[in-house]
């Protein structure tokens, strides 16, 4: 026999082998299993089909997007991959309801018990959308509370600058403050923002803790402007922290400018009188001005009467503008311009003894310019004095001697003592000594002026032609020196001459003037 020894014997035939099962009959059901199995994004739709490759495809997209989406922050994810990923998915179902229509499932599960554990599957990426929105809503809640620690960061390192460098610092803490607040209301990083607001108010106006008012306005100025930008809800008495430090420092720093003479003392109290004029530092800003006027007239009397009516002078014009700024407060307007009035009254008055000092000590050109202006005030009550005063002072710039002893207001006396003219100029008499005065003598007419040569000549004596009527006058004067001072009357440019006359008993004087004249001036 021949043949194969392990295939059929004779008479038998081997059927073909099929290539593929045959397709099953539609169902429906399988369908829809497959199709919402691939809904989970793990591909077990394909799974059932033995579908290998289009799983895998499902595997990888989910992959994909694990990789993206994890680990969740507060941006969460892109909104190109979450459409690209919804409509594979959408794909997957729809091409697996079109595979399981038509072909078996593999595995001893039917078409009932596959849909079930669909269903049962869909659950996962349901509870992974869940998870994931509340890890991202972590994640959101932790970037805003690192967003206020900075800000609470930024504000600690301000708050170890000066307010005028930190400012801008300040800004944009208190910007991220109210994002917070306004932008993500029920965060826990907004719930925290009432108690960062407290340390932020803190901060800034630190200055006023350390008493340093001066330094203290600024910044609690700028925390006023707080509550335009803040919600009420997230200041509460906050708000108004501000307002009775700043009048306190307003009114500190304005009394210590106050004392030390500063320039900024009434814009200080100008600002107080103007923003919190009811206040109570408001009450004490008429009182402290009106015990720097009296500290002032109290100078008056003491070693620097001059500094001192200086102080008064200034007082009465800085008093008079802040008077201005106290509208609001109609007793301390009242108050500030009685002490203004005074502070002008009392600087006038000390000029008299400010020139009695200037001339005391030398300063013979600022007591003549002193008493003079003293003098010209007829509420004056040492006008005559002054006068003679400031006669004393003017010949004393010419002849120092006669500042040694201070004029007063004796007249008389037993010598007689005629001046002359011999000038073709008016001439004006000072004298000063036992007695103080002066006069002016017309000029003469006829008279001319000497050349330098003819007062160099032997015998020259001017006032000496006896036919001549020289413009004169005598006085009396008391035994002593005398000193004189003649000067050319109104315009003139001549220099003046002077004499130092000693004056004894049994005697008569005469004094003359005259104008020599070299190079085109006379004096």
């Amino acid at each position: 026999m021949s043949g194969d020894p392990y295939g059929p014997g004779p008479g038998f035939a081997v059927p073909p082998m099929p290539q593929a099962p045959p397709p099953a009959p539609p169902d429906g059901l399988r369908a829809a299993a497959v199709a919402l199995l691939n809904l989970s994004g793990l591909g077990l739709g394909y799974a059932l089909v033995r579908r290998w490759l289009p799983m895998a495809a499902c595997w990888t997209a989910t992959a994909v997007l694990l990789f993206v989406a994890l680990p969740a922050d507060a941006d969460g994810v892109p909104g190109t991959a979450l459409v690209l990923y919804g409509v594979l998915l959408v794909l997957a179902a729809a091409h697996g309801a079109v595979v399981g229509r038509r072909t078996r499932l593999t595995g001893p599960a039917g078409a009932p018990l596959a849909l079930l554990l669909a269903v049962l599957l869909l659950a996962v990426p349901a509870g992974g959308a869940l998870w994931y929105r509340d890890a991202r809503d972590e994640a959101v809640q932790q970037a805003l509370l690192d967003r206020l620690e900075r800000a609470d960061r930024l504000v600690e390192a301000a708050g170890r600058q000066p307010f005028a460098t930190a400012r801008s610092d300040y800004r944009t803490a208190l910007g991220v403050y109210r994002d917070l607040a306004v932008g993500h209301p029920g965060s826990r990083a907004a719930g925290q923002v009432p108690d960062r607001m407290r340390t932020y108010y803190t901060t800034v106006g630190a200055p006023y803790g350390r008493h340093d008012y001066c330094a203290a306005v600024e910044p609690l100025t700028y925390l006023r402007t707080v509550p335009g930008t803040m919600p009420k809800r997230q200041l509460g008495s906050l708000a108004r922290w501000p307002d009775e430090r700043l009048a306190t420092s307003l009114y500190e720093c304005g009394a210590a400018g106050l004392t030390d003479d500063a320039a900024d003392w009434v814009a200080r109290f100008g600002d107080l009188l103007t923003t919190f004029p009811r206040s109570a530092p408001a009450a004490r800003v008429a009182p402290a001005v009106d015990a720097a006027v009296r500290k002032a007239e109290k100078d008056v009397r003491g070693d620097e009467p001059c500094a001192a009516v200086e102080r008064l002078d200034s007082l009465h014009s800085r008093i008079t503008d802040l008077a201005r700024s106290a509208d609001g407060a109609a007793g301390t307007a009242d108050d500030l311009t009685g002490s203004a009035g005074r502070a002008s009254r009392s600087g006038k008055a000390g000029q008299y003894s400010c020139g009695v000092d200037q001339f005391e000590d030398g300063d013979f050109e600022a007591a003549q310019k002193t008493m003079e202006g003293y003098a010209g005030d007829e509420h004056g009550g040492n006008r005559e004095r002054a006068k003679k005063i400031a006669i004393g002072a003017e010949v004393a710039r010419t002849l120092p001697a006669a500042g040694k002893k201070l004029p007063t207001t004796a007249s008389g006396g037993g010598i007689s003592v005629t001046v002359k003219n011999d000038s073709p100029d008016d001439v004006t008499v000072l004298y000063t000594g036992p007695v103080t005065g002066s006069f002016t003598l017309k000029g003469c007419g006829g008279c001319k002026a000497y050349s330098l040569t003819d007062t160099l000549l032997t015998g020259f004596k001017p006032c000496d032609d006896s036919g001549r009527h020289y413009p004169q006058r005598t006085l009396s004067l008391p035994v002593g020196t005398t000193y004189f001072v003649h000067k050319p009357h109104g315009d003139s440019t001549a220099t003046p001459a002077s004499d130092t006359a000693r004056l004894r008993p049994g005697y008569i004087y005469t004094e003359c003037a005259y104008t020599t004249r070299t190079l085109g001036s006379s004096y």
